[in-house]
């Protein structure tokens, strides 16, 4: 299952200015759907994307998929290629990575996740729930510079 991201309100159509680097607005919001970045990213999580930045290793990234480029998902980048990035997702038993699709060029590479933000779940007003939620709920995303680990393991 694809790690997909939806739009967001307020997230800026993605257009081939933003794709050459020359966005108007360099940052957008993306929700994640499905498990495949399971336990980093959870099921409608929201991400802070920063169009253009420089991928590294390790680093989670927005792309277009590379056999539907009207779909946009959400990888680890684990490894530069001959003809682009080698992504995986932090989940090994949900696929719909390079594994399935081989390296992603460099072009469908939108951008990488800065920060990460999970919404108020609905029901949960009670003031211990608000300051669990407060903790728990933003954070930045880091690189996870193991991911070349598991790519050799697998």
């Amino acid at each position: 299952m694809e790690e997909r991201t939806g739009e967001v309100p307020g997230m800026p159509e993605l257009s081939q200015e933003t794709e050459r680097g020359r966005a108007v607005a360099p940052f957008g919001v993306a929700e994640v759907t499905g498990p495949s970045m399971v336990p980093a990213l959870q099921h409608g999580d929201r991400l802070l994307v920063q169009y253009g930045a420089s991928v590294r290793p390790g680093d989670v990234v927005v792309l277009r998929h590379p056999f539907q480029q009207d779909l946009l998902v959400v990888k680890r980048a684990v490894e530069r290629r001959d003809g682009g990035w080698w992504v995986l997702g932090d989940n090994p038993y949900a696929g719909g990575d390079s594994t399935d699709y081989g390296v992603v060029p460099d072009e469908l590479v939108l951008g990488k996740a800065r920060f990460r933000y999970r919404p108020l779940p609905a029901g949960q007003r009670s003031p211990l729930a608000l300051v669990r939620w407060a903790f728990s709920a933003a954070r930045p995303l880091l690189p996870d510079r193991s991911a070349s680990r598991r790519l050799r393991a697998r």
